[in-house]
């Protein structure tokens, strides 16, 4: 099974799922590693001080944000950590949209959420409740250190997390359209039209994605498999790599939380206010994943924008 990239929660409402995050997808490219054409030893690369240029070493390397030209704040590990520890803990669902509603260029990265199995029956009832309304989950969650928007949504019997793309980080299709936007204006005849109407249909398939393969990556790796043989080789071995975990929450009654949960909000979809008519927190939202009641910020509102990524 593929390691952990985070532990956590999935809530709304009152409602927590303790859930761990997994990759849901894999690279196939292939990695080169740069090498010296003269003995074929592997090029490294120096972490230079630009004032000095001399080496650094990785004890002596902090993390700094440029508030102004030449100016610097230090972020340690621990600053990160406590940000906003609720956010890094949790997946704050924030309501739910039909899958149309979402443009295909917001899609980002997939993970897969699997299930505690203290929350294996809320975990259930949510991808079920997805299922029956045709719905996706719209909620944000903090991966390492940047905060996504995020869809959750069921494939089979597991709930796939995607993380999607800020409204300003997706560019204007309309830049790349034609100046010809219609038929007429492009002068296509209609016996055209309707030949690549016919040419769509009789091309018509089922998506199958066990269909498609790079071909490309299968023509390097054999002409990787002569150069083998050829005895041109070098063996590296790569560091071991390292996984990391956080606590999660126990689940609550999840009648009661339902039930206080509707009651919360009158019963009404369109009822979103929150925080305000939030009923009393439960002794388990002392726990290290908080229930979440504050009010949602409207993607105008709130904080200065930063100039860089820390």
């Amino acid at each position: 099974m593929a390691r952990v990239i985070w532990k956590g929660a999935i809530s709304f409402s009152l409602i927590h799922i303790p859930v761990s995050l997994y990759p849901a997808s894999r690279s196939a490219s292939l990695d080169l590693t740069m090498l010296d054409k003269r003995d074929f030893s592997p090029i490294g690369y120096q972490r230079i001080n630009k004032g000095t240029g001399k080496t650094v070493e990785w004890g002596d390397i902090v993390k700094g944000y440029e508030y102004e030209k030449g100016e610097y704040v230090v972020l340690s590990d621990e600053d990160f950590r406590q940000a906003n520890v609720e956010a890094t803990q949790t997946i704050d669902i924030q309501g739910f949209v039909e899958l149309s509603e979402i443009p295909p260029m917001y899609y980002d990265t997939p993970y897969y959420l699997a299930a505690d199995k203290r929350g294996e029956k809320v975990y259930t009832l949510l991808r079920e409740a997805l299922v029956k309304s045709n719905t996706v989950a719209i909620g944000t969650v903090v991966i390492r250190t940047k905060q996504h928007v995020c869809a959750l949504l069921p494939v089979g019997e597991t709930l796939l997390l995607n993380t999607l793309r800020y409204a300003d980080e997706v560019l204007d299709p309309a830049e790349h359209a034609p100046a010809t936007k219609t038929l007429e204006g492009a002068r296509v005849s209609q016996r055209e039209f309707g030949m690549a109407v016919k040419l769509v249909e009789d091309m018509r398939l089922k998506w199958d994605p066990a269909e498609f393969h790079d071909t490309y990556r299968e023509d390097l790796l054999r002409r990787v498999d002569e150069k083998v043989e050829a005895g041109q080789t070098k063996t590296l071995t790569p560091a071991p790599a390292k996984t990391s975990a956080r606590r999660t929450a126990d689940v609550v009654d999840l009648t009661e939380l339902l039930k206080r949960s509707l009651e919360q909000r009158g019963g009404s979809s369109g009822n979103r206010r929150r925080g305000a008519d939030a009923a009393p927190r439960d002794a388990a939202a002392s726990e290290p994943v908080a229930i979440k009641t504050r009010a949602r910020k409207t993607a105008s509102g709130g904080g200065t924008r930063r100039r860089r990524s820390a």
